[in-house]
């Protein structure tokens, strides 16, 4: 209260905001602590070569001891030019128009616990100056990290097969791994499903015309364009076989933050993964038929045969054998409750 007046009617009768008059009465920052802020988000812009939005930005100040909002830093980067590129449309680029074998879909059953336990592949273009060339990339589904990916100009099989091959190479995974793609002809050919089966990797395809159950190979391709791809220009294949590997095994996996592991890079998200407690496996969770688990005769103690409140249990994936081939449409509708496994 000001004499018989409140803030509040002072603010009314000057015509001016409340949030004005508190920032009025607050002193403004000094000029070296704003000068000492903008080289800090320069500095961290240049080192990310401005592929760091706002939101990382602030989450790396905050990591080198700076409290800062990230309204602030938002102003700040818009201010100096800095801040980051848009992405571009989305081409699609599958073939899933063949007569191979196709798998059912494992991956949106899972829940993970740690790393190894699935692995999302997917390829896409890149159009350099006088040519189209072809990444395809394996990502653990645990922590983002890319596993293995290969650069060629054909997207034959082979192109698949040599970023499968670095990732069995480099992670040596153990029996029960799942391995998620889309229904392309590349990761349904015999060569392909012959070296999942020589490991124990078990195979899983997405769902028709649905680019959801591949999101983390979606996302990853995103970044990469918008923050490497289409930020440069390369002189040939060579020129962007070295530029990809010093983003993918320099920077992406190893210092790049990821809003979706706590801003944390693959390779630190993993190592805090392993100072947990190790897990024996990813769990699972089926539909169970109403036909055949219903409730229709109790036996004489009054219990069903079959519950529907049986409690889940946990389950391996390495105990398990590859499955039979799908037809090409496995997603039937069932009824009934979906249990874990």
């Amino acid at each position: 209260m000001q004499g018989s007046l409140s803030i509040e009617r002072m603010c009314q009768l000057g015509q001016v905001s409340r949030a004005n008059f508190y920032r009025w009465l607050k002193p403004n920052p000094s000029s070296e602590d704003e000068m000492e802020v903008r080289s800090a988000i320069q500095r961290i812009v240049l080192e990310h070569r401005r592929r760091y939005g706002y939101r990382r930005v602030t989450a790396e100040l905050r990591k080198r001891g700076h409290v800062i909002n990230h309204k602030r830093v938002a102003r700040i980067m818009r201010q100096d030019h800095l801040l980051a590129a848009q992405p571009r449309a989305f081409v699609v680029t599958t073939d899933s128009d063949h007569e191979l074998a196709v798998y059912l879909n494992l991956s949106h059953r899972m829940e993970l616990t740690g790393v190894n336990q699935l692995w999302v592949a997917d390829i896409t273009y890149i159009r350099l100056k006088n040519e189209f060339v072809y990444l395809a990339v394996i990502l653990d589904g645990y922590s983002r990290k890319v596993v293995g990916w290969a650069l060629d100009r054909t997207l034959a099989a082979r192109l698949a097969i040599e970023a499968l091959t670095h990732a069995i190479t480099q992670r040596q995974p153990p029996p029960g791994l799942v391995h998620h793609s889309d229904r392309g002809v590349q990761y349904a050919s015999g060569s392909y499903v012959a070296i999942l089966e020589k490991h124990q990797i078990l195979p899983s395809m997405s769902r028709p015309a649905n680019p959801y159950d591949n999101a983390n190979c979606e996302s990853f391709f995103k970044t990469l364009k918008r923050e490497e791809i289409y930020a440069n220009s390369y002189i040939d294949l060579d020129h962007l076989r070295a530029n990809m590997e010093e983003f993918i095994e320099h920077y992406y996996n190893s210092c790049r933050l990821h809003s979706a592991l706590g801003y944390r890079s693959p390779e630190e998200f993993e190592r805090g993964a392993l100072m947990q407690t190790t897990s024996l496996g990813a769990t699972m969770s089926f539909w169970r038929h109403e036909k055949i688990y219903r409730n229709e005769k109790p036996d004489q103690a009054g219990s069903p045969d079959h519950r529907f409140d049986e409690s889940s249990v946990g389950y391996s994936s390495a105990a398990w054998s590859p499955p039979e081939p799908a037809s090409a449409s496995p997603t039937e509708k069932h009824s009934g409750q979906s249990e874990a496994v």
